[in-house]
């Protein structure tokens, strides 16, 4: 039976997809704090070591968090963890590779005590081959060092808090193994990466792949693309290096009065099925067989409109913190659907995902139920050469992960100068700003980037704007006038940023209001920071959600992100409650948010 996109649904790496099926290695671990520093010289990492794991862990959740098991809360820079698992050695021509989704900061394993991998960048995954230190069939013992400094204020952390507890906007840290771990077994020769960009306009698809290695000889790579059973493509090339690249011709799309079932919107959510074979030149024996999907569909912007295949679409957005109470940045593969669900059922079209990267499984119900992204880099707190390393390292991994899912329609590496306290003052900052921008639109041209969200704009393809007023009145003002879509504000944006630097001229980039309302209702006891604003009753917040909103569909805005889509610890002003519930009736939320500009 052919594979579809349906057969993706919670496998960790859903546009990358093998037979056999893959092997989930979540579950209890050994784990161990390494507070005295001392575990890399007493060799935890040796199979016959056993003595310091005197815990169990619950992976892949943090140990801070209560789905851990652990839940310790405090400052513990260095984590151990260890595991047996029991798989037969490769057979020739085979590798067996062990997947990470996330690890959060800087990681090394160990395979029956041979390092076979170390990775920096706790937000982006990673793979070790554990093929040479399979030294026998049956049992074999993984270890894990995780290394997670929270004074680190060059670390790219995010909402994540470097106090030992949270304050303001900051939350519990999210340490160690936080997104699935899973074994795979391979040909040599094989797919590591395939990236899909769609080109409605002239009606193809750019495919481009990467393989594990140099082919010693050259193989033949086969593209079909498929919908709803309806071929729309087959097509075969040679490659005879590590990476190929070519466009993939869709006859279809040149029906320019009958794409309705073919593109992807909010909408329509339509995906494309693809199937991508390496095969030996000479007799076509297969070498490696994936399974993929994407989405057929333009992102644009222009004359201050946001474009969704070729027309003006307006961002009806929440901000998500990607934030759960038990389980901090970690979620289970139901509790990923059901945040995308909630999205789609309170007639939202899209989310923010707000510093941070999120796991590909939820990126996939997006995907599938059409919910437009923005995705966003997790912010460093201190500007310097390790800042922009880490920050450019992690980032372009990001991008290349991310970068074919249809959900995904623009990239934010900077939010509200984090990082670049500066950039007015201080040159090397503004050119670290634009030089993300600029980084962002080499990997991926076919996006809007935002250089800096919020505030101090400097290169950007959408100028996003933060405005917490509590007044619609004065949004209306500020916003709803005709002049804004020539990037025309009649006074200077209100606080202490300025919000364009030197030289910014508009060039028909799209204005939106990226961070907005935020009013807090049924505050949590005890919280240190509530919102921006406090209501009595149910109805005080539904009627201010629904002024604010208006005032913002009113405007010549392109688009609004409400603040925000569930409370957060400390930050409780959702419009659901940290445990999913709605702050008032989900037909009540739908009203307000589905609202539309009048004619």
């Amino acid at each position: 039976m052919p594979h579809t996109h349906l057969d993706a649904a919670g496998h960790p790496r859903p546009q990358l997809v093998r037979d056999p099926d893959w092997r989930d290695l979540s579950g209890p671990w050994q784990f161990a704090h390494d507070d005295a520093g001392t575990g890399r010289s007493e060799r935890w990492m040796d199979p016959a070591v056993t003595e310091p794991f005197t815990r169990t862990i619950t992976v892949p959740y943090p140990p801070e968090s209560q789905a851990s098991g652990v839940q310790d809360t405090g400052f513990h820079p260095v984590l151990w963890y260890r595991r047996t698992i029991d798989v037969p050695r490769p057979a020739a021509g085979r590798r067996l590779l062990l997947h990470f989704g996330a690890v959060d900061h800087r990681a090394e394993v160990w395979l029956n005590g041979r390092q076979v991998g170390r990775h920096e960048g706790g937000h982006t995954g990673f793979t070790c081959d554990l093929t040479e230190a399979v030294d026998r069939d049956g049992e074999q013992v993984v270890v894990v060092r995780a290394e997670d400094q929270p004074l680190d204020a060059a670390q790219p952390r995010g909402k994540q808090d470097w106090r030992r507890d949270p304050h303001v906007i900051w939350y519990h840290r999210t340490s160690g193994i936080w997104q699935p771990v899973w074994l795979e077994e391979v040909p040599e020769d094989r797919l590591t990466v395939l990236h899909w960009t769609p080109d409605v306009a002239h009606a193809r698809v750019r495919c481009r792949m990467r393989l594990a290695r140099w082919p010693l000889r050259p193989l033949r790579a086969t593209v079909r693309l498929a919908l709803g059973g309806r071929l729309l493509a087959e097509q075969s090339v040679l490659v005879d290096g590590e990476e190929a690249g070519f466009d993939v011709s869709v006859p279809a799309l040149r029906h320019a009065q009958d794409l309705d079932g073919l593109l992807w919107s909010p909408e329509h959510p339509n995906l494309v099925d693809a199937t991508v074979v390496l095969s030996e030149t000479a007799d076509d024996t297969p070498v490696d067989r994936v399974f993929s999907y994407l989405g057929l569909r333009d992102i644009g912007w222009g004359e201050g409109a946001f474009l969704l295949n070729h027309k003006p679409y307006f961002l009806r957005f929440a901000l998500q913190q990607g934030y759960w109470p038990a389980s901090h940045l970690a979620a289970s593969a139901d509790e990923l659907r059901r945040d995308a669900e909630l999205a789609k059922e309170i007639g939202l079209n899209g989310l923010r995902v707000h510093q941070k990267i999120e796991d590909p499984r939820f990126l996939y119900w997006a995907d599938r139920l059409g919910l437009m992204l923005w995705e966003e880099m997790p912010s460093a707190y201190a500007f310097g050469t390790r800042t922009v390393e880490r920050v450019v390292g992690e980032w372009t991994e990001a991008i290349s992960r991310d970068l074919s899912h249809p959900s995904i329609v623009a990239w934010v590496p900077v939010n509200e100068s984090w990082s670049v306290p500066n950039p007015a003052l201080v040159p090397e900052q503004r050119h670290f700003m634009d030089g993300l921008y600029h980084l962002t639109k080499a990997l991926d041209p076919a996006r809007p980037a935002v250089s800096n969200d919020g505030w101090e704009i400097s290169a950007a393809d959408i100028w996003g704007v933060h405005d917490y007023t509590q007044q619609a009145r004065v949004l209306r003002e500020r916003y709803g006038h005709a002049s804004l879509r020539r990037g025309e504000f009649p006074e200077p944006w209100p606080g202490a940023r300025r919000l364009l630097l030197d030289g910014v001229h508009h060039q028909g980039q799209p204005v939106v209001l990226s961070e907005f309302g935020g009013a807090t209702f049924e505050p949590a006891e005890g919280a240190q920071w509530f919102g921006y604003d406090t209501v009595a009753t149910e109805r005080e917040f539904t009627d201010r959600l629904a002024a604010l909103v208006g005032a913002a569909v009113d405007s010549g805005l392109a688009g609004y992100c409400y603040t925000q889509f569930t409370d957060t610890e400390q930050e409780v002003n959702g419009l659901f409650t940290a445990d999913r519930r709605p702050k008032v009736p989900v037909p009540e939320l739908r009203a307000v948010l589905t609202r539309t500009r009048p004619r």
